[in-house]
């Protein structure tokens, strides 16, 4: 294969029906408006391209756009059941002491309760302790502070599901 070739899972991606690639993109995250963005930037010539417009639409997210796509997020330790996206990407939080996972309850819940939405970090490599620190660092934030703080993390986010996405060789 030559590096000017389309790594076989974004062709796949690019040749995808409307509403499976809407699917596909949906699963990745849950803003309408953002999946609706690169669906219309299909075809991508490589990840690379498609990272660059996912970054595109998510700077462009309304407050409301973003809140869309925070519903997709359960809060850090706790998983959805039968998720394996969400598992993997918090299994940080996996191996949390008791306490640990307590604590998070109770941050998740005032930060919740504070900013109106579950609180959004890119967990990926992250260990409950890093996750933790991050909660108590960040809810002192303003609102608006908070809002663009998410939109960065949900963008890491992305990428790491796009490149998922379109790296599967089958």
């Amino acid at each position: 294969m030559t590096s000017t070739s389309t790594p076989p899972g974004l062709a796949r991606f690019n040749a995808l029906e409307e509403a499976a690639a809407f699917a596909a993109l949906h699963e990745a995250c849950a803003s309408t408006a953002w999946a609706n963005r690169l669906l219309a930037a299909r075809p991508y010539a490589s990840a690379e391209d498609l990272y660059t417009a996912s970054d595109a639409a998510m700077a462009e997210l309304t407050a409301e756009d973003l809140a869309e796509a925070m519903a997709g997020h359960p809060p850090i330790g706790r998983p959805k059941p039968g998720d394996p996206t969400s598992a993997r990407e918090q299994s940080g939080m996996a191996g949390a002491s008791d306490e640990l996972k307590a604590e998070m309850l109770e941050l998740n819940l005032a930060y919740q309760e504070k900013f109106g939405h579950v609180f959004l970090i890119c967990a990926t490599g992250r260990t409950g302790e890093q996750m933790r620190d991050a909660v108590k660092e960040r809810i002192g934030n303003t609102p608006e502070q908070e809002r663009e703080i998410v939109r960065t993390e949900l963008g890491k986010i992305n990428r790491i599901r796009l490149a998922r996405l379109v790296e599967e060789d089958a």
